[in-house]
Order: structure tokens, then sequence, then C-alpha cells
């Protein structure tokens, strides 16, 4: 189906050509009508499958013109590198619509940011942290949203993002439309919706091996190519990823583990049994005969190949 059957208006079908998209993606298909009518959205899919045009399209058509009134809707994203990315599809996207939006991240200044603010804006896109930061402080007001979007949640949800969602979701209006993205539906993600979403509707184009597979309770996804779970931060919540030790045996793939060969114990009838033989110190056994201890291969310090996400 192309996007002119949508219902999108003629400034934002312009935008969407000059991308060279044509036909819209499953994502686009069913979460584009649903936030357009105004419903809650708790959608499944994975990056890369076109849902940031799914819900930056229909919420530029609802907010309609530039309104002096503070910021409309507001997009969390758990990076600043995706926040950057969904703000600046907000901008082309919206670019023959005259709405205003501005992109609040750590990592940089915030002065640029908060002067950013003093203009009237329409769409925030933001991480958590940064977006609290401000709010706090009294650079912006979030009095006026109407659209809270929720990007990519599973991930947020994994760098301890829950206790920001919900500050934050105390700041914002009681009525409003709330949109939730994620790459999987774990009960986390479930438990969050319940309490955020009202009669949402639920839809899934995730791929069947990233709607089951191994988990942590928690939710979050456990890798299988060459590292192994070692550990998780019970203070911060940190999970650490530790590579597995090489195999040394010389057809093992590089993503392999296995124990460490033993030499085989010298046979007892090899062993000198005399009293001279035994405590003599000339009649030590060699380097190359002696079986104990075991020489184990020389790994790494698995701490230095940690890695937290």
């Amino acid at each position: 189906m192309s996007f002119s059957e949508l219902g999108l208006k003629p400034e934002l079908l312009s935008a969407v050509a000059e991308k060279g998209y044509t036909q819209a993606t499953p994502i686009q298909l069913a979460a584009i009508p649903a936030v357009l009518a105004g419903r809650d959205v708790l959608a499944g899919a994975q990056t890369g499958t076109g849902k940031t045009a799914g819900f930056v399209l229909p919420i530029l058509q609802r907010l309609g013109a530039h309104a002096p009134q503070g910021p409309r809707a507001l997009i969390l994203a758990p990076t600043r590198e995706l926040a950057a990315q969904v703000e600046e599809s907000v901008r082309h996207y919206g670019k023959n619509t005259g709405l205003r939006t501005v992109a609040i991240f750590g990592g940089v200044s915030e002065r640029p940011q908060i002067s950013k603010l003093r203009d009237v804006v329409d769409i925030v896109v933001a991480t958590p942290g940064r977006l609290l930061d401000l709010a706090e402080q009294k650079a912006l007001s979030l009095a006026h949203v109407q659209v809270f979007v929720l990007d990519e949640a599973d991930r947020m949800l994994d760098m301890g993002f829950i206790h920001a969602i919900k500050r934050i979701r105390s700041m914002l209006p009681k009525e409003r439309q709330n949109l939730m993205f994620s790459a999987t539906y774990s009960d986390d993600i479930r438990g969050l919706a319940s309490n955020l979403l009202r009669n949402p509707l639920s839809i899934d184009v995730a791929p069947p091996d990233r709607r089951t597979g191994d988990t942590w309770p928690g939710g979050s996804r456990v890798l299988r190519t060459g590292w192994r779970v070692v550990g998780r931060a019970k203070a911060t919540g940190t999970r650490c990823w530790c590579s597995r030790a090489p195999s040394t045996a010389p057809t093992a793939s590089p993503n392999s583990w296995s124990a460490p060969a033993f030499p085989a114990p010298r046979s007892t009838a090899t062993r000198a049994r005399t009293p001279a033989s035994r405590h003599s110190r000339t009649s030590r056994p060699t380097a190359s005969s002696r079986w104990w201890p075991p020489k184990w291969p020389r790994v790494a310090s698995t701490s230095r190949n940690c890695l937290t996400s």
C-alpha cells in the first residue's frame, strides 16, 4: 500500500517522496492509521523496519500548525545517537509543516539546548536524564504535551531508566496519547505498558526469532555468539558480558570454548621407588616429565574484556 492511501496530508507525502519511499512497511501500515485515530499503541518492531516514520508522520499531522504554547509532543529515546536520528527524521518529514523541533541529550553542553528551548518548540526528542535535568531547572515545561512516545522501550529498561520514565510521566498531562515501541515483549515491557497505555492497539511485526528466546528474567536478550553472561551489578542493574576463553584446539571455531586438556599422569611403574631416588636432589624429575600441576592455557584477564550495557 502506498503512503497516499494512509490519509496523510500532501506536505507530508511530498517529504516522504523526497526520501524515495513509495510503499509503506508493515509497521507503518498498522501504526499510522491508529495514531491518526488517537489510539494508544504498543508496537513490537526492530530498528530498520520504518517504525520512526510510523509514529513521526501521524504525530506531525495531528499537531497541525505551529502553536506558541510549548512542546506538544515528547519522544523519549535511550541514547543520544538515537535521539539525534529521530530528531533528524522529524525535521525532514515536518519541513513543510512549520513545526519546530529540538533534540535534548547528555554528553554535550546544555546551554545551547536551553537556548533553543527559549523559543517555543512543538516537538522535543530527548534522552530521559537530560530531559529531567532541564525540567528541574525550569528550562522546559511538559504541561502541554499531547503525545508521549517511548522509542526502544526495552533498551530503556535495560539501561535502568524505569525510574526516570516514571518521573517524566508524572510531569505530563493526564489526558494524552501514548505510543510505545519495543523490539521485544518481555514481562517488564508488558508491565510498563499496562501502567502507561490505555486500551492500546497491540502491533507485532518483530521477526519470530526475536519474540522469544534466551532472556534475562527482566527481559533483556542474551547474546550467543562468543559471549557469556558473567553477572549483574545489583546496585546499578548493569549487566556485564565477558568473552569466552578461546579453545586450544586448532580446529575449534572462534566462538567455541572447551575445557583445557590435562596431560595424562605418568604411569606408577616408571616412578622411582628407592629412598635415594625420591629424596636425592640429583634424581628429581625433569621439567618435561612433570605432570602436576597441569598447564592451563594462558587466558587474558576477563576484567579487561568486560562490557557493560
